[in-house]
């Protein structure tokens, strides 16, 4: 190991580019942690920021595995009909599969309150025949989302878009509105009957995104006692309003979700998992803020600074 250190050493130390290195720095962020035991389960989220304005949202969880009992102690026992609640996870115990949903209220207030949802749509085109030598090439279509029901969003993963949150009066200084965007990361979608007791109140995990209007009385997505409840007053009865959220003060719901399949490994206690999702700036800065970010040191290397190729 020590040979191979030091002849990549010695071969970094040759290559052309290492004399225009100027500058090298840490990566540094805030993290922002929220830990919650919710019943047999610990839930840590943690809002990360990063000095390039995005702002990464994860959340991980871990803790005791919901199982049943079983006279079974070993998985080639069980008859096919009767493995239907889950696999065999250690002797005489069965880990039952389930769902866990978090959904994220984020009222943006984008350089103001009142802000649009644009749905920036990635659509395939057919070049002309013999105009190229390729088929088919990327554009966007940019829409402006006007009401409630048209901002109920299920991913698609081959019929793409990026969804952002502009300011339309606040323009950049070559003219784009001022804005972030929702990135989402690996998540899930409930698979249970929409007429299902459970489903209906927890129909917020029905679409992976929302949009509503801001409204005070309208902050917890499956309602305020959703065990008590029975849908009557949650994220989905809101939304089938139909508001008007065009240049409004809006708010985005944004659920992740996981499905869990329970493995051995398991039981008795999960190993943690995890998943996010980002909120990436998109023309809200000029330019690439991290270049003019200040050095950490104060005798450290003066800060980069972006110039076109002709200067």
């Amino acid at each position: 190991m020590i040979v191979i250190l030091a002849l990549f050493f010695l071969r970094f130390q040759s290559l052309p580019f290492q004399n225009s290195i100027r500058e090298a720095r840490p990566k540094v962020t805030l993290v922002v942690r929220t830990a919650s035991t919710v019943g047999n389960y610990d839930y840590i989220i943690d809002w990360e920021f990063q000095e390039d304005g995005l702002i990464r949202v994860q959340v991980g969880l871990s803790g005791m595995l919901m199982v049943k009992g079983t006279h079974y102690n070993n998985a080639d026992q069980i008859p096919e009909e009767e493995n239907t609640s889950g696999p065999l996870v250690s002797e005489n115990l069965i880990g039952v599969v389930h769902d866990h949903f978090v959904t994220f209220h984020l009222d943006m207030d984008i350089d103001e309150p009142d802000n649009s949802f644009v749905k920036v749509h990635l659509v395939k085109e057919e070049t002309v025949p013999g105009e190229s030598p390729r088929k088919s090439f990327l554009r966007t279509k940019k829409h402006v989302v006007k009401s409630e029901k048209e901002a109920q969003i299920k991913f698609k993963l081959y019929d793409p878009s990026e969804f952002h949150v502009v300011n339309p009066s606040q323009k950049s200084k070559i003219g784009n509105p001022s804005g972030y965007k929702v990135v989402p990361a690996g998540t899930a979608a409930s698979l249970l009957d929409h007429n299902d007791p459970p489903q209906h109140r927890s129909a917020f995990t029905d679409n992976q995104i929302w949009v509503t209007p801001y409204n005070r009385s309208e902050q917890w997505a499956g309602g305020l006692l959703v065990y008590q409840g029975k849908g009557e007053n949650t994220l989905a009865v809101w939304s089938d309003r139909d508001r008007s959220i065009e240049n409004k003060d809006i708010v985005v719901w944004y659920t992740l979700g996981f499905h869990h399949v329970p493995c051995q490994e398991d039981y008795p206690i999960m190993p943690t998992v995890s998943s996010s999702f980002a909120l990436k700036p998109a023309n809200f800065f000029n330019s690439n803020p991290i270049l003019h970010v200040a050095p950490t040191v104060q005798k450290d290397l003066p800060s980069c600074s972006a110039r076109s190729a002709s200067a």
